[in-house]
């Protein structure tokens, strides 16, 4: 009986420990919002996908530059809506259920872009909940 107190127990109290602490933190993130509202840039071409961080950089508007060089159906303005987790590649999730909100205005993005199998992306949150 000892042992198995001694090692099984033992064990399962440490596991148990850790284990909690990690869904205490992912309790936290998750109340933090399970949904963002996202605008990208998709570039297939690093080359390209770095012309339009250049522009950003410049002042442009986010939509602006995403208008002119994503090359995905959310063209217009870079907006894919609200996104929930789960719902977005790993690379890509990530990256923006890391950001903080911006604007269009000021945008707060992804530097350097994110490669995704879609190419690179120029990720911004601009709400979360």
């Amino acid at each position: 009986m000892p042992p198995k107190g001694k090692g099984g127990k033992g064990g399962a109290k440490a596991g148990g420990t850790t284990g909690g602490e990690p869904a205490d933190k992912r309790a936290q993130t998750s109340k933090g919002g399970n949904a963002i509202k996202v605008r990208h840039i998709l570039c297939e071409k690093h080359g390209k996908v770095m012309e339009a961080m250049e522009r950003l950089k410049s002042g442009v508007r986010f939509s602006e530059v995403a208008t002119q060089y994503s090359e995905d159906k959310a063209r217009q303005g870079g907006d894919l809506g609200w996104m929930i987790r789960g719902s977005m590649v790993g690379p890509f999730q990530e990256a923006a259920f890391a950001l903080p909100l911006s604007s269009i205005d000021k945008p707060v993005y992804t530097d350097p872009p994110v490669k995704t199998k879609f190419g690179y992306h120029i990720i911004m949150v601009e709400g979360r909940k």
